[in-house]
C-alpha cells in the first residue's frame, strides 16, 4: 500500500477525478477527508470507502468561503492527524467568451481554481511542517501549459496554478514539503460536460455535447478522452513517496495533447 499510515484531503471529491482519487488513495491505505459542497454524493463516497475497509469523513461546504477552506485542514487533523497530503482539486471552467464578460463569472473561476487551493495549502503547510513534510498537489490543466482559445479565463487561472506550484515548491522544499500539479487533458467527467455545454463552445452551432466530446478525443495521440481513474493514478504517484524527488512539476495527463 503506497499511502499506508498517511492522512489527507481531496477537494471536489464527490464526483469525477476527485472521487476517483479519494477512492484510490483509500485503497492504498490513506485516511481521507472527502470535501465537496454536494453532501449527498460526498457521503456516498465515504460509505464506499468504508465498505471497502477504509477510513474517511465528509467535509461539506463552499470552498469559496475562506473559513471553510481552512476548516477542512483542521477537520483532517482532528479526525486522523496530519495531513500528509492535500489534493486541491476543486475548479471551475469559467466563461468561454471574453466580449461581454461578467466579472462575477471571472471572479468565481479565479477563486475556485486558485484562491481555494492557496487558502487550504496555507493552512496545511504548518501542520505538514510539524510532521516533517508532506505533499501538496494542485489540479492544473493542459490549458495551464498552453493557451486555450476556448477557455481564456480558465487558461489564465490554470497558468496561475502552475506558477503557484513552482513557487511553493521552491519555497518549502527544504522543509520536506513537495508541491506538484497534475494537468489533465479532456477527461470523461461532469466538468467536461460543463465545458462543452457553454453557449459559445460549439453547442450553439447545433452540435450535441457528446459529439463535441468525441471531437475533443480525436485531437490527442490516443484518440480518446481520459477516464477519471487514469488521472487519479497520476495523482497517487505524485503524492506518494514514489515521487520523493519530484517537486515543482506540472505533469500532463493528456494522451500527448501538449506534445
Amino acid at each position: 500500500m503506497r499511502l499506508k499510515g498517511k492522512t489527507g484531503i481531496v477537494t471536489a471529491a464527490a464526483s469525477g477525478m476527485g472521487r476517483a482519487g479519494a477512492l484510490r488513495f483509500a485503497r492504498e491505505g490513506a485516511k481521507v477527508v472527502v470535501v465537496d459542497r454536494d453532501r449527498e454524493n460526498a457521503e456516498a463516497v465515504v460509505r464506499e470507502i468504508e465498505a471497502d475497509g477504509g477510513e474517511a469523513i465528509a467535509a461539506c461546504g463552499d470552498l469559496c468561503d475562506d473559513a471553510f477552506a481552512r476548516k477542512i485542514v483542521h477537520a483532517c487533523n482532528a479526525a486522523f492527524g496530519g495531513p500528509d497530503f492535500l489534493w486541491a482539486h476543486a475548479g471551475h471552467p469559467g466563461p468561454a467568451a471574453i466580449e461581454g464578460l461578467d466579472m462575477a463569472d471571472f471572479e468565481l473561476a479565479i477563486n475556485l481554481n486558485i484562491r481555494t487551493a492557496l487558502v487550504s495549502a496555507i493552512e496545511a503547510i504548518p501542520l505538514m511542517r510539524e510532521r516533517g513534510g508532506g505533499s501538496i498537489l494542485f489540479t492544473g490543466s493542459t490549458a495551464g501549459l498552453h493557451g486555450s482559445p476556448f477557455s481564456p479565463v480558465y487558461s489564465a487561472a490554470k497558468f496561475g496554478v502552475v506558477g503557484l506550484t513552482r513557487s511553493l515548491a521552491k519555497r518549502y522544499g527544504r522543509e520536506g514539503i513537495r508541491v506538484n500539479a497534475v494537468c489533465p487533458g479532456a477527461t470523461d467527467s461532469p466538468m467536461l460536460r460543463v465545458f462543452v455545454a457553454r453557449p459559445d463552445s460549439g453547442t450553439a452551432k447545433g452540435l450535441d455535447p457528446e459529439e463535441l466530446i468525441t471531437k475533443r478525443a480525436g485531437v490527442n495521440a490516443l484518440g480518446r478522452v481520459a477516464q477519471p481513474e487514469e488521472v487519479a493514478n497520476a495523482a497517487l504517484f505524485l503524492i506518494s513517496d514514489e515521487a520523493s524527488f519530484i517537486t515543482g512539476a506540472s505533469l500532463p495527463v493528456d494522451a500527448g495533447t501538449t506534445a
